[in-house]
């Protein structure tokens, strides 16, 4: 098609994605309070609705009574519409998610290891996706739209802290991990810097049901960020928006961070879940998993408190240099810690921020992110869904495969 009808065509397309993402944040919602979230015209909408349900994509989820006039017909996504794997690799563990088109968890599992080999990885991995495949069965499994992955960047840097043999190192500076994947039978696999995918997550289905703008902070093996401005997770030309690792911030208060050689410490030194466990094992207790500390061993009692006033107070710093740059509605702090201990890492955030604030910058909220560990593999299972289905606006441009898929950056 061309001219106008091709214009039409994609209009169509837009408002489809735009119809889906109002169902997709509401949970359910009537025919009319899509409409008003769209901004679409009521028979518009209801057109969608009925061709998005003949197409599987939008289920009829009963009436709702109670208001006036006649009951409304309620309409949520279909779990049956299309399904989406997602790995995360870590630098501990690497996670493997299968969702489906509701956002719903299919299938969940995660393996740890000493280091990420990239090898064992692909063999992990694999082995994943084909057991995800097994449980979907030949139907089902037609309705897989793709394979999203996360990963820190520099995975096989920063020895010094993590100290990953040197053949580790050499490995993944020469892997692309796109084409490391590349034979998972004909599925689209999308690349993401793991701390983007949380934030992701939390866009969809945490606390950007809330907000439009904010920064999410992930305390895992090293700290990393996020940032969403106006419902878009902002990536940059490099993928490396909001790295917040290399942040400078005051000298650490822990004897067991050694004294930089330079007149400033990094943010990673002080606010990451290897410091806490160095920390820990520093002073003569022995972990190996911040998830040995769910409950809580009443020896590390003490010492956890004594990282998590240096956490925060560091995290306090790099909350107020990101808000002298950008304005922001909140900052969502979520991670590796068990509940207990992010709870009250982030009361202490709160009240370092409070004790720091400078005048002329606006305080955001600062809040607990509502997703946790599992962050990034949601995160990276939702890049084929909202490259495929998200209101992306290049759906109008007619840009098609000449841009790089929705919220994916380079690797």
């Amino acid at each position: 098609m061309a001219g106008k009808g091709s214009n039409s065509v994609h209009l169509r397309h837009y408002n489809e994605r735009v119809v889906l993402d109002a169902i997709r944040r509401s949970g359910q919602a009537s025919k009319a309070e899509v409409a008003r979230f769209a901004h679409l015209t009521p028979p518009a909408v209801a057109a969608i609705i009925d061709a998005l349900v003949a197409g599987g994509y939008v289920i009829e989820n009963g009436k709702r009574f109670g208001g006036k006039g006649q009951p409304s017909a309620m309409y949520g996504l279909d779990p049956r519409g299309a399904y989406s794997i997602g790995l995360h690799i870590g630098r501990r563990a690497m996670d493997a998610i299968l969702i489906d088109f509701a956002g719903q968890t299919s299938a969940f599992e995660t393996h740890d290891y000493d280091h990420p080999d990239p090898e064992t990885i692909k063999r992990i991995g694999s082995a994943a996706i084909a057991r995800f495949r097994g449980q979907l069965g030949p139907e089902a499994a037609t309705r897989l739209v793709g394979m999203g992955i996360s990963a820190p960047y520099f995975i096989g840097g920063w020895d010094e802290e993590l100290g990953f043999p040197g053949h580790v190192q050499a490995a993944w500076r020469a892997i692309d991990l796109r084409s490391h994947f590349a034979g998972t039978d004909g599925l689209q696999v999308m690349i993401e810097n793991d701390a983007s995918a949380a934030a992701v997550a939390e866009l969809v289905y945490g606390v950007g049901k809330q907000y439009s703008d904010f920064l999410h902070i992930s305390l895992s093996t090293f700290v990393g960020g996020g940032l969403v401005l106006n419902g878009t997770l902002q990536t940059g030309p490099n993928g490396n928006t909001a790295a917040l690792g290399p942040f400078p911030v005051t000298f650490s208060s822990l004897a067991s961070v050694p004294r930089p050689a330079g007149k400033f410490e990094v943010l990673l030194h002080r606010a990451s879940v290897y410091t806490l466990v160095a920390h820990l094992r520093f002073n003569g207790f022995k972990i190996t998993r911040v998830r040995d500390l769910e409950p809580m061993p009443a020896g590390a009692r003490a010492l956890v408190s004594e990282w998590q006033q240096d956490c925060a107070d560091a995290l306090a710093q790099a909350i107020i240099g990101s808000i002298a740059l950008v304005d922001l509605e909140a900052v969502v702090i979520d991670g590796l810690l068990p509940a207990s201990v992010l709870v009250e890492t982030v009361t202490r955030v709160r009240a370092s921020f409070a004790e720091m604030l400078p005048p002329g910058l606006i305080a955001p909220t600062i809040v607990v992110g509502s997703i946790g560990a599992r962050g990034s593999a949601l995160g990276a299972s939702l890049l084929p869904i909202y490259a495929m289905f998200g209101p992306d606006t290049d759906v109008l441009m007619k840009k098609g495969n000449d841009k790089k898929p929705l919220m994916v950056g380079s690797t």
